[in-house]
């Protein structure tokens, strides 16, 4: 594994995408930290960047999975060590870029320990998210295990469920596994962090929403729907996508009002976003329009 690797992170519609093919056009590779975009088909509620994009400067783990399939940190960790190791062999630099903030966390520390995970108990928690909701499971994990209740937001069903899983495997409590705090492999990483004033986000994400509205997002969750997904496809169960399935299952399919709650759940998003990468520690925050500068200090951490 190369022992340099650039990490360029930060909240929702902060210009990651931008800046990526203004900076590192040449000599580097992109491998995706964004839970979203590893799915095929949704492209415009994750905001993919296109085809002609991705071949002015290499993509790794996009379009790996079908929305209906489970995508875990683990398999994150195990696909993206391989392709840091391709990238290598070629002579290039590997940029992690997204939002999928425990993406980082892992791939720079690794896993806990917790136990794997069981199918068995997997689908009695998927049952009991199905038949309860994502609040119950929620309020059932803060009573077997508050630590990690407190941690996880109430709508991430993925961390929810998979710590009642964890819980209910009878190996102890999720929060009883720490992940490791010591840099893996022996890797140098240049942390970049990503920032604007929040208003400027909030600016941007309802931008954002409307564009995609304006490209076609509903036209794609058609698509969607046409291949049979629900709030069962772990796919669906991301902002930009999980509000038209909640509206259909409620019979409440107001465009304005999914849009608007697109945007709302966004902008919370990038809040919890923003609260996560910060804990990481030796960031090199920066604004993305200050190109010149974060070219000098990719070129400094390179040269070291």
């Amino acid at each position: 594994m190369t022992d340099k690797v650039v990490f360029l992170f930060g909240p929702t519609a902060v210009g990651k995408t931008a800046l990526l093919f203004n900076v590192f056009s040449s000599g580097f590779e992109v491998i995706n930290c964004d839970s979203v975009q590893v799915y095929r088909h949704l492209d415009i509620g994750s905001a993919k960047a296109t085809a002609e994009e991705m071949r002015r400067v290499p993509h790794h783990l996009i379009d790996i999975r079908d929305p209906w399939e489970d995508f875990s940190v683990g398999d994150f960790l195990q696909l993206a060590d391989e392709k840091v190791k391709e990238i290598e062999s070629r002579g290039n630099v590997p940029v992690l870029c997204g939002g999928t903030a425990y993406y980082f966390k892992h791939f720079l520390y690794g896993l806990s320990k917790s136990p794997k995970s069981d199918p068995v108990i997997r689908d009695r928690v998927r049952e009991l998210l199905a038949s309860n909701g994502p609040q119950w499971c929620h309020d059932e994990l803060m009573k077997m295990d508050p630590i990690s209740g407190v941690r996880i937001h109430p709508n991430d069903t993925y961390r929810t469920t998979r710590a009642l899983e964890v819980c209910l495997s009878g190996q102890g409590r999720l929060s009883d596994f720490a992940v490791p705090s010591t840099v893996r492999n022996g890797m140098k990483v240049l942390c970049l962090g990503l920032k604007r004033p929040k208003e400027e986000i909030d600016r941007r994400i309802r931008m954002r929403v409307d564009q995609m509205f304006d490209q076609g997002l509903v036209d794609e969750i058609r698509g969607l729907v046409s291949m049979g997904a629900d709030d069962q496809w772990p796919g669906m169960k991301a902002i930009g996508y999980q509000e038209f399935i909640e509206g259909m299952s409620t019979g409440e399919l107001d465009m304005r009002a999914i849009k608007e709650k697109i945007v709302i759940n966004s902008i919370h998003y990038a809040k919890r976003q923003k609260v996560f990468f910060q804990s990481f520690s030796a960031v090199d925050w920066v604004n993305p329009a200050e190109e010149d500068l974060i070219r000098q200090k990719v070129s400094a951490f390179l040269n070291e």
